[in-house]
């Protein structure tokens, strides 16, 4: 029988508030996530008491007990070239490490007095940060790229906002360089039902034998305002514009308490995941937008999913 709930919280939920801000604050959440040497590593967003946000680093050596460091890592930046478009904060970060170039790649909402852009930077190490580019138009959040270049190519997804009364989808662009994107187009876009007011993507994509797992939130708009849950879909490994199968309900949603009541209540935000050895999703994820949780999945069950319950509920 397939389990349409494959994801199990930590029972020790959540594992960063923010109390465990070494700094004023007033809350963290959307946590990217990846391994580096021997440590995990958690990119935090931190939003201070102005209500801007910026980026600090967390660190744990079994992936469920982190350390903050004292001081944020990226702030937004001074730069003329960068300036305007982070001067209200940094957020959503997403960490791509793509192994033929050795080098993390940090995907960011930049928030400026053009509104939400896209953000691109890099590090080696996790001391130095570069920033690369600030892409496509203003409304656009949610970007990842995938951690390999196809025929050449760097790969992201993100989510303009939605033009001429559209529902923001998840779009795919290709690019060389990554500053100048061409070859965009829908992967999928909102249906009636739990996601139809808009989707994103969350995690960057997986690559399984199947083809890359997309794990993707989508929104719901109620008379009690907005709640925000979790998909997955599945996409071709040579061909990743070609969706295989995705899910028609959703795999993950607000239930604890800290998912139900915070800054923005019924909110379960992923940014980042770690896939264990042994086929384990760990996957860390922002909570109402004022703390930090994790929940496990068998990768395996959710690529199942994507195939075989792939839109056939009823």
């Amino acid at each position: 029988m397939i389990n349409l709930n494959p994801f199990n919280r930590y029972n020790e939920n959540p594992i960063i508030q923010r109390n465990d801000i070494p700094y004023p604050c007033n809350t963290v959440f959307n946590a990217a996530a990846c391994k580096f040497r021997d440590e995990y590593i958690l990119l935090l967003r931190v939003e201070d008491l102005r209500g801007y946000s910026h980026l600090t680093i967390a660190r744990s050596k079994d992936g469920y007990r982190f350390k903050v460091d004292e001081s944020p890592w990226v702030c937004p930046s001074e730069d003329p070239a960068f300036h305007p478009f982070e001067v209200y904060g940094i957020e959503d970060p997403r960490i791509t490490f793509i192994d033929q170039e050795r080098t993390y790649y940090i995907t960011y909402t930049a928030f400026g007095i053009y509104g939400p852009r896209v953000g691109i930077g890099k590090t080696k190490d996790f001391k130095e940060f570069e920033r690369i580019a600030i892409i496509g138009p203003p409304d656009n959040k949610d970007a990842v790229l995938f951690p390999a270049k196809i025929n050449g190519q760097y790969i992201l997804l993100d989510r303009p906002g939605g033009v001429v009364g559209a529902h923001p989808a998840i779009w795919i662009n290709y690019s060389y360089d990554l500053i100048y994107w061409k070859k965009s187009g829908v992967i999928l876009a909102p249906e009636p039902g739990w996601g139809q007011s808009k989707l994103g993507m969350c995690v960057p994509p997986i690559k399984t034998d199947e083809g890359w797992l997309c794990i993707y939130h989508g929104v719901k708009i109620t008379p009690a305002g907005r709640i925000y849950r979790i998909g997955a879909m599945l996409l071709d490994l040579e061909h990743p514009e070609k969706v295989l199968g995705y899910t028609s309900h959703f795999i993950f949603g607000p239930e604890a308490e800290y998912e139900r009541m915070g800054d923005v209540p019924n909110v379960v935000f992923p940014c980042g995941a770690i896939i264990e050895e042994d086929g384990i999703m760990r996957m860390y994820y922002g909570a109402a937008d004022t703390c930090i949780a994790l929940a496990e999945a068998h990768v395996k069950d959710i690529v199942e999913l994507c195939i075989k319950e792939n839109h056939k509920l009823c």
